[in-house]
């Protein structure tokens, strides 16, 4: 399994972002997929996440109503738009796929079995 973020980069606070994460190695619909961030010196901390089909979603507080998450599994794509970021939000950005067939959304880390190599989003105020 394989998962390649793209899509990250320097925006001034209030702009926009879409992050994609390919995944290659696995069938879409059977791994739930997570995004997860981490800034220097803090811990990785959960984003948002999505279930294998797509019908499940879920959301760190802190980007509620503010970023979605989305997938094309026909494409074995997962996607993160990021609406009104703020300087908070600068950190890499990962993207974690769970074991196969656990299809539901999870929010730690030690529930994904997969990681990309992140890319690098920065707000500047």
């Amino acid at each position: 399994v394989q998962l390649v973020e793209s899509g990250g980069g320097s925006v001034q606070a209030g702009g926009s972002l879409r992050l994609s994460c390919a995944a290659s190695g696995l069938n879409g619909d059977d791994y739930a997929i997570g995004w997860f961030r981490q800034a220097p010196g803090k811990e990785r901390e959960f984003v948002a996440a999505i279930s294998g089909s797509g019908d499940s979603t879920s959301y760190a507080d802190s980007v509620k109503g503010r970023f979605t998450i989305y997938r094309d599994n026909a494409m074995n794509l997962v996607h993160l738009r990021m609406n009104s970021l703020k300087p908070e939000d600068t950190a890499s950005y990962y993207c974690a796929a769970r074991g196969r067939n656990f299809v539901r959304p999870a929010t730690t880390t030690r529930e994904y079995n997969y990681w990309g190599q992140g890319t690098q989003v920065t707000v500047s105020s």
